[in-house]
């Protein structure tokens, strides 16, 4: 009993820590009511401001080419390491996304009947579509091979979101919710990676022109090159300098967790935590997110 009150209060503060988070980002969102619910619930969509995602630049064709032209900037070898293994396991994860919901709404068509839960699955599955596009442009733009796993975690999806549709709409939605607090969470951490990435850089590049100003005096005839050489690797937000497809990076992982997020608050306002063994369902499902991503950072 005392190891299901811990799972339960494990699995119950994450999903609301999270879901909290969400809330403060979306307090001045307009409100959307879901098909085929008369819930509103307030929330950052993504389909409500496209055109300020950093998404759009890879999803529309007019700045398609400039931006996949990025190049990946030079870094140390473990950061190069991190980048690697970060856009592998994010491309994986849309991958099961994907097929989570497309199972679910599979069933929910076919077997169950249940329009008003297709109509939320189809919804949620939109955005995962958008995010495996973009995972797939990323790993071309950044020359990263893919997991060699996919195939296990698309057949894995499938059969994690055929399974908890066949329980029922809540089960499919404790589902969602434990599978987003997961992804949410390695969003968060992603995004503190690359910002610490980031500042390593300026702050390279401010002490590099701090030292060729420096020189000047012991070396005038060199020191007009040396200034110019520092500030050419200075970040800018001109989209040619090398650093701004890491920082395009950057905010793509944020307007993904958001979106997470959003299926995550819609999950637990759909009855996410009224599922059978709810506590006990969530934590496998969290645990074995969790495992598969460790495994597909590194295969």
């Amino acid at each position: 009993m005392a190891a299901a009150r811990s799972i339960a209060s494990s699995s119950s503060s994450s999903s609301s820590m999270l879901r909290r988070s969400l809330s403060v980002r979306s307090a001045t969102c307009a409100p959307r009511s879901l098909p085929g619910s008369s819930t509103t619930i307030r929330h950052s969509s993504s389909a409500s401001s496209a055109s300020l995602l950093a998404s759009a630049a890879y999803t529309n064709p007019t700045t398609t080419a400039a931006t996949t032209s990025q190049g990946t900037p030079p870094l140390p070898p473990h950061h190069r390491d991190t980048l690697t293994s970060l856009l592998r396991v994010d491309h994986s994860g849309e991958i099961a996304a994907n097929t989570i919901y497309s199972a679910q709404a599979r069933v929910f068509q076919h077997i169950k009947n249940d329009p008003q839960s297709t109509k939320l699955t189809l919804e949620m599955w939109e955005s995962e579509k958008k995010h495996l596009k973009v995972a797939e442009m990323l790993l071309r733009q950044h020359g990263v091979r893919p997991s060699l796993l996919n195939p296990v975690w698309g057949a894995m999806g499938s059969l994690l979101g055929g399974v908890t549709a066949l329980m029922g709409k809540e089960a499919a939605m404790a589902c969602t919710e434990a599978v987003e607090t997961v992804i949410g969470e390695h969003y968060d951490d992603q995004m503190s990676h690359l910002d610490e990435v980031l500042a390593s850089f300026r702050s390279g590049v401010s002490s590099a022109s701090s030292s060729s100003l420096s020189s000047s005096s012991s070396a005038p005839s060199t020191s007009h090159e040396a200034h110019s050489e520092a500030l050419s690797t200075a970040p800018t937000s001109d989209s040619t300098t090398p650093y701004q497809s890491l920082q395009t990076l950057r905010n793509l992982l944020e307007e993904f967790r958001d979106d997470e997020l959003e299926h995550l608050d819609t999950a637990v306002e759909h009855d996410a935590q009224q599922a059978p063994a709810h506590a006990l369902l969530s934590a496998i499902i969290g645990w074995g997110c969790k495992g598969a991503i460790e495994v597909a950072k590194r295969i």
